[in-house]
């Protein structure tokens, strides 16, 4: 009688634990998937938009994500990689501050086992297998997109010539090296259009505004253009044009990327005339990705999201839509 009751407690146990986990095994539930995750910073309503998606799609997902702000500097990335590598994390992934300079860490990653994935940012490295996969956006075609809309408003006064002054973004950056490659690759088309001035604003705002002073400073009213590789910082310039007394939009055509609400907020009230998408939220495809390649699943080298180009004529009607 004893034994039998032992057996019925023993039964009972192990249908409680297959309720709650699904199987019986010597760790009786999956290990949570461990990502650590170094983010730039928080220099744009786009970062900051950016972060939010990774971080509400890791806690959706059941994912443990170890999240470090660089604060824009390398050599916090750099600490914070070797940090997650100490830790044994699954995953690494993270958003390099610029272009370079990755190898060294890379290869102490790879040696511990833990594959790496890019995520809006691209490095140049001599060996591609020291990163799984890069997700992120097109920036060169960004570039272009931004650069077709502005040939084709030169088509409507084809005699004008149009002096472009460029805010460029973190310097050795990848948005900031391909959004600059690929506007001059477009507007070299039309030789009336040239880049007189071409400055790095930092993706700040407040950067944004001080090199736009400069370069009202120096240019003065021979300004046809400005095209920022980013939304905060063409927001930055929007204020130095208006307070020189010009009006943005009009005086100055505004062309910039990146999508966010503040840029449709400035098209509507005419200050601003187009931004290219580049969408941020990319925190649950970032997260399938990362179990994918933690199952060993074959995955592409390099996952594009999906964009589009918001003139101000459409902004009003997009504006409710935005979600960042």
């Amino acid at each position: 009688m004893t034994c039998n009751r032992r057996t019925v407690l023993k039964a009972g146990v192990a249908a409680a634990i297959v309720a709650a986990f699904g199987s019986v095994g010597p760790a009786f539930a999956a290990k949570p998937l461990v990502i650590g995750f170094s983010q730039v910073g928080a220099e744009s309503e786009w970062r900051t938009a950016n972060t939010v998606s990774i971080k509400d799609a890791a806690k959706k997902e059941g994912i443990t994500l170890k999240f470090a702000d660089a604060q824009q500097r390398q050599e916090n990335q750099v600490k914070a990689i070797r940090s997650f590598i100490a830790q044994r994390v699954d995953i690494i992934a993270f958003s390099p501050v610029v272009e370079s300079g990755w190898d060294t860490v890379l290869r102490e990653a790879k040696a511990a086992k833990i594959p790496v994935i890019l995520t809006d940012r691209a490095v140049n490295v001599t060996d591609p297998s020291l990163y799984v996969t890069f997700i992120g956006s097109d920036f060169v075609e960004e570039g272009r997109l931004a650069a077709r809309w502005l040939l084709e408003r030169a088509k409507k006064t084809p005699d004008a010539t149009f002096n472009i002054v460029e805010l460029q973004g973190t310097v050795g950056s990848a948005p900031a090296i391909d959004r600059q490659k690929g506007f001059a690759e477009v507007i070299a088309a039309n030789p009336k259009l040239k880049v007189i001035r071409s400055q790095t604003g930092d993706f700040t705002r407040t950067k944004g505004k001080e090199v736009m002073e400069a370069f009202l400073k120096a240019e003065g009213k021979k300004i046809n253009v400005l095209y920022a590789h980013n939304d905060d910082m063409a927001i930055g310039a929007i204020q130095a044009i208006e307070e020189a007394g010009m009006k943005p939009g009009k005086d100055i055509l505004v062309v910039s990327i990146d999508g966010v609400r503040g840029a449709f907020q400035a098209m509507v009230a005419g200050k601003m005339n187009v931004t290219v998408e580049c969408n941020p939220l990319f925190g649950p495809q970032l997260m399938q990705i990362a179990r994918d390649v933690a199952a060993n699943k074959p995955v592409p080298k390099r996952i594009t999201v999906q964009e589009g180009v918001f003139p101000a004529e459409v902004a009003a009607k997009e504006f409710p839509n935005r979600k960042y």
